[in-house]
């Protein structure tokens, strides 16, 4: 009976998330790469056809056009877009978020279980409603072109990875996830220590766990070699005229490039100006402080717990490229390339929440959705973007 509770409120939190991703998206949304590529993919291809000019990533190649991410996105788009030849991207991203949230509802459940049953309930829902609406996973999720769908893909797999290795603990199905999250994001392979030191930990199969990851490092080789002749993802680089950017004077990857994320990341506010509405997100971003002010939490999380620790390093190993990247997100709500280390961020804040919640803790979830709420409306509804 409490397991079959427990199935509907997850059911029906999954359908209510979603449906608010739904009503608060900005439509069908242009940069539909992964759907064509997905739609490529039925037709036995791994190129476009045709480069239509809003499609400004694409590359040319002998008359065909490759899409420049990793391809986890359109696999996954390929059952949709099957039995729905009219299926929208934003839609996959929409249960990709939804799903994140109900995993993380699901995962602080079990982590809360020795808790009063009241308590690690108000908890979950804690949880679950930051996840969904109280960061930038929302307005990602809820747009879903093809640079912010790939990040809420990495995220959901990343989720799962972390949920599967707290609970079940199958080798197979946690290096599965972790391969899909890395053909979503491949940076996300950096958090590759927190699984293994888990692995080793439980004295399980460590060729299970790479049984499982493997395929897909061996699928993506191959793909970039069917694609660009090498091994490795350089898709990116041979986007027209990218590295002639101002932001890449120094290559898509420099150190250098660090004070400039960490300037959004801490110091970026809104723009405020004389005329309605007064005051605007900025496309280049806002800090994570101010978008989600239930983060600063994390700082009262039980460092000594080695659970927390292993997710600080994943968080500090995936941060390293990100830092250092030419771009810092922009165009975007927030900061959303943090969204890449928010499975590991949420996981902190479970263990960091007392056992009874207080007023400060439902009054920083309200500000963390109610900011979040103001960036996707004004955005995706009314267009009141600097």
């Amino acid at each position: 009976m409490i397991k079959a509770l427990k199935r509907r409120s997850s059911i029906f939190l999954f359908f209510a998330i979603f449906s608010i991703y739904f009503l608060t998206s900005a439509g069908n949304t242009p940069h539909d790469y992964f759907t064509r590529l997905a739609g490529a993919f039925l037709e036995g291809r791994i190129y476009l056809t045709e480069s239509p000019p809003w499609l400004n990533e694409l590359i040319p190649i002998a008359g065909k056009y490759y899409v420049a991410y990793p391809p986890m996105p359109a696999i996954i788009a390929i059952p949709f877009v099957l039995v729905l030849r009219n299926f929208e991207q934003q839609w996959l991203a929409h249960l990709l978020g939804a799903g994140t949230a109900v995993i993380i509802y699901k995962l602080t459940l079990l982590i809360t279980k020795n808790l009063p049953a009241q308590a690690g309930k108000k908890i979950a829902v804690w949880m679950g409603l930051l996840t969904a609406f109280g960061n930038v996973l929302w307005f990602l999720a809820a747009t879903g072109s093809s640079w912010y769908l790939g990040q809420v893909s990495a995220a959901f797999f990343l989720t799962l990875a972390i949920y599967e290795t707290l609970t079940k603990k199958r080798p197979l199905l946690m290096g599965i996830f972790l391969g899909a999250a890395y053909l979503s994001r491949v940076h996300t392979i950096l958090s590759l220590p927190f699984f293994l030191y888990f692995v080793f930990k439980k004295r399980q199969r460590l060729s299970h766990f790479f049984a499982g990851l493997t395929p897909f490092l061996i699928f993506n080789a191959l793909y970039n070699f069917a694609r660009f002749g090498v091994l490795w993802d350089k898709g990116y680089m041979l986007i027209s005229g990218v590295l002639n950017e101002p932001w890449y004077q120094l290559g898509l990857i420099h150190p250098s490039y660090i004070e400039r994320h960490l300037r959004i990341i801490f110091t970026a506010l809104p723009v405020l100006k004389d005329t309605f509405p007064y005051i605007f997100p900025p496309w280049s971003g806002l800090a994570i402080w101010l978008t989600t002010p239930a983060f600063l939490l994390a700082l009262k999380a039980p460092f000594k717990k080695p659970v927390v620790r292993m997710s600080f390093l994943a968080i500090a190993l995936i941060a390293v490229p990100i830092l250092m990247h030419g771009t810092y997100g922009f165009a975007q709500f927030g900061y959303r390339f943090a969204v890449d280390v928010y499975p590991f961020l949420f996981l902190i804040l479970i263990y960091a929440l007392p056992k009874k919640l207080g007023k400060i803790h439902w009054l920083l979830l309200f500000l963390s959705i109610l900011v979040n709420a103001w960036g996707v409306v004004w955005i995706n509804k009314f267009g009141w973007v600097v």
